[in-house]
């Protein structure tokens, strides 16, 4: 019962945002103003090796994973075929042990100037059993979300890359009747447009920096009404990461991302407010259009310019190699306190042998309660493969 609790409870933290009426808050009364959308797994980092650095990728040296982080920087990789995969748990230290996101990602270079790119991301919530009011059974269901997508990365010159993916995304949260609402099974389109430079000298020393758009797509909803459809996590990034090579045998990356979400912030409602009133600005809210929330949620924050700054999530890594094949890494993330509040440190390492690469992260413990995040005291594991050995 206890496992099925906690089950319920992490789809209903899914569900928040897609399902349910906007929250809305009013003005002196709650100092806590998370920005939320629909399908937020998009948002869990993707593999081990990013995840040891603080959640940092998008100007890091190309991997296997680069897909999910960077498009621009595949055809600087140096190997020409590369995949990997990686298994999260989900809630594990709450004794969950069938919740669980699986990442596959690869790229192929073409030539030397373009390449081809996969991502797969599968999360599942296990079994659910849902009962009525009493207690008595009404039926089973395994909550899952899964994104495909779809890669084309091209260098513009010896020293920029560009690359685009389209993606389709399907959230199958609940199914049936509940309440008098017919829930159905959710999907969107989306795309991406990512930019990467380097400065790097062929050795790998120097700096690179890149900017990402991600999950620039169509809302989502569960039910035929389509005034509950709800925002993708659409986000625009900034990266950059400095590489110091000592010697042959070491070398010391540092990484920093910037990321802010382009969706609506929430809406507050002041206390002096009438219901007519705020009805309209929640009308105009929910009816809000994709493309131009892009360029609204720069400026849209109840609080000004002040709260829009706060929406911006930091991460901060390192990662240290030593002959290129045993590699250390710790990061840092930070989310402010009235966004989520979400902070913790993360730990890596990493071990490359032949053709074989495995990486290892963990969450170090942050946190209680709400705040508590779902991937403390979990080891992630991955594993990659470069064909060209």
């Amino acid at each position: 019962m206890k496992k099925a609790t906690l089950k319920l409870t992490a789809l209903v933290m899914l569900m928040a945002g897609a399902i349910s009426e906007t929250q809305a808050q009013t003005s002196g009364t709650n100092d806590l103003s998370v920005v939320t959308t629909a399908v937020p797994f998009l948002r869990i980092s993707p593999d081990s090796r990013s995840s040891g650095m603080g959640e940092t990728g998008i100007a890091t040296s190309a991997d296997a994973y680069s897909h999910f982080w960077n498009l621009g920087k595949i055809p600087f990789s140096t190997s020409k075929t590369n995949v990997g995969v990686t298994y999260t748990p989900w809630l594990k230290d709450l004794g969950l042990d069938d919740v669980y996101l699986l990442t596959l990602g690869g790229h192929h270079k073409l030539d030397d100037n373009s390449a081809l790119s996969l991502g797969v991301r599968y999360f599942s919530l296990g079994s659910i059993q849902f009962t009525d009011g009493n207690g008595n059974t009404l039926n089973n269901f395994r909550p899952r979300e899964f994104a495909i997508d779809l890669g084309y990365s091209r260098k513009l010159s010896s020293k920029d890359g560009l690359g685009i993916a389209i993606r389709y995304i399907s959230s199958d949260l609940a199914g049936g009747n509940f309440g008098g609402v017919n829930y159905k099974k959710g999907s969107s389109v989306a795309g991406d447009l990512h930019y990467f430079h380097t400065g790097a000298k062929e050795n790998g020393a120097g700096l690179n920096w890149g900017v990402t758009l991600s999950n620039l797509g169509a809302k989502i909803g569960y039910t035929d009404d389509e005034d509950q459809q709800d925002f993708i996590p659409a986000n625009i990034g900034v990266g950059a990461a400095y590489t110091k090579v000592f010697d042959a045998d070491n070398k010391i990356t540092f990484a920093v991302d910037l990321n802010k979400l382009l969706v609506p912030s929430p809406l507050v409602r002041q206390t002096a407010e009438t219901d007519s009133a705020f009805g309209v600005r929640l009308r105009d809210f929910r009816s809000k259009g994709v493309v131009s929330s892009w360029f609204s949620s720069f400026g849209d924050a109840e609080d000004g310019g002040g709260e829009e700054l706060r929406e911006v999530t930091a991460s901060i890594g390192a990662e240290y190699w030593y002959k290129n094949q045993f590699a250390f890494r710790a990061g840092y993330f930070y989310e402010n306190p009235e966004k989520g509040n979400r902070k913790y440190f993360t730990l890596g390492a990493g071990l490359k042998y032949n053709m074989v690469g495995i990486n290892f992260a963990y969450l170090m413990p942050s946190g209680s309660g709400v705040n508590r995040n779902p991937l403390s005291n979990t080891l992630r594991f991955s594993l990659s493969f470069d064909m060209d050995k």
